[in-house]
């Protein structure tokens, strides 16, 4: 026997207690949602121009077609007298200087911006995005250590309170310095609530199920987002908007008596009593009953699994991946894949220009087309297999952002054609290296070894607002990047074994022997 049969044979790979236990899990997924693009609004860039005194109603207006600069203005004539019937024309000023502004007229106020006085200073703005990237690098080790040592249940509990509560006294920032030190701990102390609650969603079902649940919780994440920019487009003061965003995560509170431990990692932690229980009650809502026999193979597997090699199994976790050859290459690639994904994911985000112009369609539209693209990777990777899926996933992306790179502007329908089906690639690549990476590590270390992948992975989406600038010297350069990245992660994922149709390795062992049955 081994664990995966008897699971899925005594307790069943989805029924009524998995399917209560997702959908409370994807609540905490759409509220990651809300924390990874929350900066989009409220630190958002604003519209405005120079103040000119003489020229300007009472009150002013902003008009940015008017021949006004954002961050500076031409010198007033010498010696200038105005009657009450003159038009502001160009002789009242001497259009051989200028001088930058004293004084700003703003087409709307809802943005740090204004609050806090970031005009013609887009470096600082930016800075809030960029810490935001950096927080999540900082929570990925720790979630994954939260989430190894103190169950899923707790880690999805502890990060949601440290979401809500930064949220909250986020809102009640009295200068840029607190807000933007505010938004580098949202994510760093609470960037962790996604990932640990993917994690439990996964390791509560059965094989056959594993690929639609991590569709159903990457489509709650993106629309997390979808939402967010639907929320922000009626609530309008960046500060209200951020308490009604995460005043309501307190509820996840609840989680530490409403939602089901792991019971792969109470098996795997030895936790014999509380796995017991949670089996029983899992079994008791699926309509089945785990025999005795069943249920004592299951409390004493994974430790004898392990007691073989207890010598080595005791060793550091970082002296057998050194040891090891096939999990050595393992943790080199697979931060790469997710380097070239956020860098692609977050790129593609930053560089589109080609949609819409209100900033709160433009940013539904680029987040909800993410979702045909993890039910697409639902349709593929139990039919075509996690490691051709990502392949054609990335190679779409790069052929797209090539494409792109060399289509005139002219040519709207098609550049915008291009740009949503590299955005739909992402969707697919997102959704399948979650569960490709989920799979190639042991149940004792999953969390830590996503963990480390994903926090590496953090380094593309810092380095994707940089960017931009690039588009200085040929606007083609920032797609050709994201090609170039696409391109290598998708010939790396050859070196990588399959694993459609595997039980989930639950030692380091069997990692190690992973898809060595097939050769």
């Amino acid at each position: 026997m081994d664990i995966d049969s008897v699971l899925n044979n005594e307790l069943g790979q989805f029924g009524k207690y998995q399917l209560i236990n997702i959908l409370l899990l994807t609540i905490p997924a759409i509220a990651s949602g809300f924390m990874a693009g929350d900066y989009v609004f409220t630190a958002g860039k604003l519209p405005y121009r120079c103040s000119v005194a003489i020229c300007d109603t009472e009150p002013p207006e902003y008009q940015p077609a008017g021949g006004f600069e954002d961050c500076s203005r031409y010198v007033y004539s010498p010696n200038i007298t105005i009657s009450p019937t003159d038009v502001c024309s160009p002789d009242l000023f001497d259009r051989n200087a200028t001088v930058p502004c004293d004084g700003y007229v703003y087409g709307r106020t809802n943005s740090v911006v204004y609050d806090f006085g970031l005009e013609c200073q887009e470096w600082l703005r930016a800075l809030a995005g960029t810490l935001n990237s950096l927080g999540a690098m900082v929570a990925l080790p720790l979630a994954g250590f939260v989430s190894d040592y103190f169950g899923r249940r707790s880690s999805v509990v502890f990060f949601a309170f440290n979401v809500a509560l930064v949220g909250v006294v986020k809102a009640f920032s009295v200068n840029y310095t607190m807000y933007v030190i505010l938004q580098f701990m949202h994510t760093a102390i609470g960037g962790g609530l996604y990932s640990a609650a993917y994690i439990l969603a996964t390791e509560l079902v059965g094989p056959e199920y594993r690929v639609p649940t991590s569709a159903t919780m990457s489509s709650s994440f993106a629309l997390g987002q979808s939402l967010l920019g639907l929320i922000a487009a009626f609530v309008y003061e960046w500060r209200k908007l951020t308490l009604t965003l995460f005043v309501p995560v307190f509820s996840l509170l609840s989680y530490y008596w409403i939602v089901t431990e792991s019971h792969r990692w109470l098996l795997s932690k030895n936790k014999n009593k509380r796995a017991k229980a949670t089996l029983e009650k899992g079994a008791r809502l699926n309509g089945k009953v785990i025999s005795e026999d069943c249920m004592d193979f299951l409390l004493t597997a994974i430790p004898k699994q392990s007691d073989f090699k207890s010598d080595e199994s005791n060793r550091p976790l970082l002296i057998r991946v050194l040891k090891s050859r096939a999990m050595l290459r393992r943790c080199c690639t697979t931060p790469v894949y997710w380097i070239a994904t956020t860098f692609i994911y977050y790129g593609l985000s930053i560089n589109s220009v080609s949609l819409s112009g209100n900033m709160y369609f433009n940013y539904i539209l680029t987040t909800f087309i993410e979702i045909p693209g993890y039910w697409t990777a639902y349709l593929l990777l139990d039919r075509v297999g996690r490691k051709v899926t990502l392949f054609c996933g990335y190679m779409l992306c790069s052929a797209c952002c090539v494409a792109f790179s060399f289509t005139p502007k002219s040519m709207y329908g098609l550049s915008l054609a291009l740009y949503l089906t590299g955005k739909f690639s992402t969707g697919v690549i997102f959704t399948s290296l979650y569960l490709f990476t989920s799979e190639l590590y042991p149940t004792r270390h999953r969390h830590s070894f996503l963990g480390f992948s994903s926090m590496l992975g953090r380094i593309g989406s810092v380095v994707a607002p940089l960017t931009p600038p690039l588009m200085v010297y040929w606007t083609g350069i920032p797609s050709l990047l994201f090609a170039g990245m696409a391109a290598i992660a998708g010939l790396l994922i050859l070196t990588q074994p399959e694993t459609r149709g595997l039980k989930v390795p639950d030692t380091f062992e069997d990692a190690e022997l992973l898809g060595k049955a097939r050769l």
